[in-house]
C-alpha cells in the first residue's frame, strides 16, 4: 500500500507540468498573432495614408497648373525710352512746349502769347478706329526721358472761344515716340495706339500735373503689353489779363513718377520635380509596406501551423 501511495503521488505532478506548459505556449503565440495582426493594421492603415497623400499630391499640382501666381518685379532705370503724348487739342493751339529739369518750371512770360517750341512734335491726321468715318488731327509730341534729373515737359494751348460748356483737351500715351517716328504707316500705328490704350483729358483754366508709371505686362504666349499709370495734381491758374469770357489757357506738365519699370506676370507655383520626388517617397513607402505586411502574414501562417502542429502532438501525447 505504501508503495502504491508513493507512485501515485509521483504521476500527478507529471500531469499537472504536462497541461501547464501547452497553455504557456498557447498564451504566447496568441499574443504573437493579436501582435502580429495590429501591426498588420497599422500599415494598412499607412498605405491608405500614403495613398490619399498620392490623390492630394497631383490634385495639388493640377490646380496649381490652372490658377497661377501674379508675379510683380521693378527694374530700376536712368533713361526711359521717351514716350508718345497725342493731344487731340480741336480747335486749340499750342503756344509754347519746353523741357525743364529738378521739377523747376520758370514764371510764365507773356501767357497767351506764342512762345518757344523746343519739343519735337509731330502733326497727323487719320480716321477714327472705332467708326472708320470721322477724320481726327492729332499732334503728337515727344515725352521725358530723364528720371534722374527730373525731367519734365511743360506745354501752354490756347483755345479762343468755344461754343461748350466745359472746356477739356483730350490725350494719350504710348509707350515709345521712336516707334512712331520710325513706322511707315503713322496713321495705322496711331489708330492701333488708339485702340490699345486709354485716353485722358486736362480742363481749361489750370495747371495738370501729370505723373507717370511705366507697367509691362508678360502674357501667358510670351507676348508683352505696356500700360500707363498717372497720378495727377491741378492747381488753378490764377489769369491776370484783359481778356474775352471764352478765351481758355490749358498748361499741362508731363513727368515721370518714379525710375522703376513694374512688370507683371503670372507664374507657375507647382514644380514637377518636388511632385516626382515626393511620389518615389511615397511609392517607396507603399512597396516597402506591402513587403513588410507580406512578410507578416507568411509569419502568422507560419505561426499558425506551428501551433496546430504542437497542438496535434499535445492531443497524441494524451492520448
Amino acid at each position: 500500500m505504501e508503495v502504491h501511495e508513493d507512485a501515485s503521488s509521483v504521476i500527478l505532478p507529471d500531469s499537472e507540468l504536462g497541461t501547464t506548459a501547452p497553455s504557456l505556449r498557447f498564451s504566447k503565440t496568441c499574443l504573437k498573432n493579436v501582435f502580429s495582426v495590429i501591426l498588420l493594421f497599422i500599415y494598412l492603415l499607412l498605405m491608405a495614408v500614403a495613398v490619399f497623400l498620392v490623390y492630394q499630391t497631383i490634385s495639388d499640382f493640377r490646380e496649381k497648373l490652372k490658377h497661377p501666381v501674379m508675379s510683380v518685379s521693378y527694374k530700376e532705370v536712368s533713361l526711359y525710352d521717351a514716350p508718345g503724348i497725342a493731344f487731340y487739342p480741336g480747335k486749340a493751339r499750342l503756344l509754347s512746349c519746353k523741357h525743364h529739369y529738378y521739377d523747376h518750371i520758370p514764371p510764365l512770360i507773356n501767357p497767351g502769347q506764342p512762345g518757344d517750341i523746343e519739343c519735337t512734335t509731330q502733326r497727323i491726321n487719320y480716321t477714327d478706329p472705332f467708326t472708320n468715318q470721322t477724320m481726327k488731327y492729332a499732334l503728337v509730341v515727344q515725352g521725358p526721358r530723364d528720371v534722374k534729373k527730373k525731367e519734365l515737359v511743360f506745354l501752354q494751348f490756347h483755345l479762343n472761344g468755344t461754343d461748350q460748356d466745359f472746356s477739356a483737351i483730350d490725350y494719350l500715351l504710348f509707350s515709345s515716340f521712336q516707334e512712331f517716328i520710325n513706322s511707315p504707316e503713322k496713321a495705322e500705328f496711331m489708330k492701333d495706339c488708339e485702340s490699345s490704350y486709354s485716353s485722358w483729358k486736362f480742363s481749361g483754366g489750370f495747371r495738370t500735373w501729370v505723373k507717370m508709371s511705366l507697367v509691362k505686362t508678360k502674357e501667358e504666349d510670351g507676348s508683352e503689353t505696356v500700360e500707363f499709370k498717372q497720378e495727377t495734381s491741378v492747381v488753378n491758374y490764377i489769369d491776370q489779363r484783359t481778356k474775352p469770357r471764352s478765351d481758355q489757357l490749358f498748361f499741362v506738365v508731363f513727368e515721370w513718377k518714379d525710375p522703376f519699370i513694374q512688370t507683371v506676370q503670372d507664374i507657375i507655383t507647382a514644380n514637377p520635380w518636388n511632385m516626382i520626388a515626393l511620389l518615389c517617397g511615397i511609392f517607396l513607402a507603399l512597396f516597402k509596406a506591402a513587403d513588410f505586411a507580406k512578410l507578416s502574414v507568411k509569419w502568422m501562417i507560419k505561426i499558425r501551423k506551428r501551433h496546430l502542429k504542437r497542438s496535434r502532438q499535445v492531443m497524441n501525447h494524451i492520448n
